[in-house]
């Protein structure tokens, strides 16, 4: 109708002040922890975690995804876990089982995995990274 603004996501990046950008031509190693808005329009290598946060993969990520609010247009390989909200757009290509308490799903979207509905608050992973120590320890055991 005349008037009228189209509904569009409930989970507009301009619902967060913070945004994080990984651009195009950027490849990014390693696990991110983000707090407001993340774009990720290149590539990232490494799980994605926020407790407060939305998450739009326009690019490719290989590793979990642990996020409140997730709209996909893009590829992930790997298990999405929404605590909140996931978006699966047209070109959204999963790799692995999205774990989410709502969902939208757009005709052409593809998940090879598995789609697992839960009320309860979806487990989330935490980054602990291995120092020195804790390999050379290891490597002492196994002598």
């Amino acid at each position: 109708m005349l008037g009228k603004k189209k509904a569009g996501s409930a989970y507009k990046a301009n619902n967060y002040k913070d945004h994080s950008y990984v651009a195009r031509n950027t490849c990014v190693t390693g696990d991110i922890n983000f707090v407001g808005g993340l774009h990720v329009e290149g590539q990232v290598n490494g799980n994605i975690l926020s407790e407060d946060g939305c998450l739009h993969v326009h690019g490719e990520v290989t590793g979990e995804v642990h996020v409140p609010h997730i709209i996909i247009n893009g590829l992930v390989n790997g298990n999405v876990y929404a605590s909140e909200h996931v978006e699966l757009a047209a070109k959204a290509r999963i790799n692995g089982s999205v774990y989410y308490k709502t969902m939208e799903m757009v005709m052409g979207a593809q998940v090879n995995g598995s789609l697992l509905h839960s009320e309860n608050t979806i487990p989330r992973i935490e980054h602990k990274p291995v120092g020195p120590q804790e390999e050379v320890s290891g490597a002492e055991s196994n002598s």
